[in-house]
């Protein structure tokens, strides 16, 4: 059937894995922590892992212990003064400061989510408010550990940069960025130091500080699609080419058909502008029943990159489906919630703001 778009290329099925994604033995982690004497106990990364049913790689426990080192009596501004970064989301577990929220059942699925997060986003770290500058880590599915770190502005978009595969690639790399913008200034010394102890810890722990690392690269050549957001996605596709058919339209054309639905003169002008995305929306179930579930994950993804409001039915019909097709359930409990409650404030579930 013409129009229904094609299937990418043949790519090389992924032998051992869930979802594209290698999986670690549970305790895995864990275990290494030991080693690395990040020295949080089993029951508060279980206490994370619960609340947030993601789990969390090691480098987190270990940034969180390089952080009390600079700042015991409160880890979580450790970066603030230099840097203009705070810890937030997960990390709140470990401050217990949800044990004391003015919230009796916050959601954490929407705790410090920014208006273009997507699922599988987390964010870990907030900046600049004024553009809601965050960092976070990405998954392709919710029972691997994150594939890189990602940093978005929430008031600038929806594209995520990577910067490294642990907290202390990101944050080095932040830091550069920041010293080249500054130029030379009084603080340039305090900077300085960071620098050090960050590279230092890091070496240390035997972490990679590379932008893009060598497994970082090796997902690249599993991603089916870039998306909006520029991150890209991965599906499992098998040896024949099952798993992933591309949109019937390119990436600028379903952005000018999104601009001309959202600045629709009025509701009838709005219904016509939304025939092309109506046929899409057939064109993924006949890929769903042909196990393309990449196609609807992608077409989810795009609209709500996008932003707009009028998107927000279709994008609860696409996203939880594919997701649930994919075997990536958490990704749909928390679209669901996203959806419901999204927009560029109340991001603090455990004080409301």
């Amino acid at each position: 059937m013409a129009g229904r778009g094609k299937r990418k290329a043949k790519t090389t099925p992924q032998v051992g894995q869930v979802n594209g994604q290698v999986k670690r033995k549970r305790g895995e982690e864990v275990e290494s922590g030991a080693e690395t004497g990040s020295g949080v106990p089993l029951q508060v990364r279980e206490e994370v892992e619960r609340l947030y049913k993601l789990r969390m790689p090691e480098d987190f426990y270990q940034f969180w212990n390089f952080c009390k080192q600079i700042s015991p009596d409160d880890p979580a501004d450790a970066l603030q003064e230099a840097l203009g970064l705070r810890l937030v989301g997960p990390f709140d577990i470990l401050a217990e400061k949800h044990r004391h929220c003015g919230s009796a059942q916050p959601n954490f699925h929407l705790h410090w989510r920014f208006f273009y997060d997507p699922p599988e986003l987390q964010t870990v770290l907030r900046g600049d408010a004024e553009t809601q500058h965050h960092m976070g880590y990405y998954r392709d599915c919710p029972d691997a550990v994150p594939v890189f770190v990602g940093e978005n502005e929430g008031k600038k978009g929806c594209k995520i940069t990577q910067l490294g595969d642990n907290l202390f690639s990101a944050v080095l790399l932040f830091l550069a960025r920041k010293k080249r913008e500054r130029g030379v200034r009084k603080d340039e010394a305090a900077l300085e130091q960071l620098e050090v102890k960050l590279k230092k810890e890091a070496e240390r722990l035997g972490l990679p500080l590379e932008q893009k690392t060598k497994a970082m690269k090796a997902r690249d050549r599993k991603v089916v699609t870039k998306t909006f957001h520029g991150a890209g996605i991965v599906v499992p596709v098998d040896k024949n080419d099952v798993g992933y058919r591309e949109l019937p339209h390119s990436d600028a054309d379903l952005k000018k058909i999104c601009r001309d639905i959202a600045e629709a003169v009025d509701d009838k002008a709005r219904m016509t502008a939304f025939a092309p995305i109506q046929e899409m929306m057939t064109f993924v179930q006949f890929a769903n029943d042909e196990c393309d579930y990449g196609m609807g994950y992608e077409a989810g993804i795009d609209l709500f990159c996008f932003g707009s409001h009028y998107f927000h039915k279709i994008i609860g019909q696409l996203l939880p489906m594919a997701y649930d097709l994919l075997k990536r359930s958490v990704f749909g409990e928390i679209i669901k919630a996203h959806l419901a409650n999204r927009s560029h404030g109340n991001l603090d579930q455990l004080t409301g703001s």
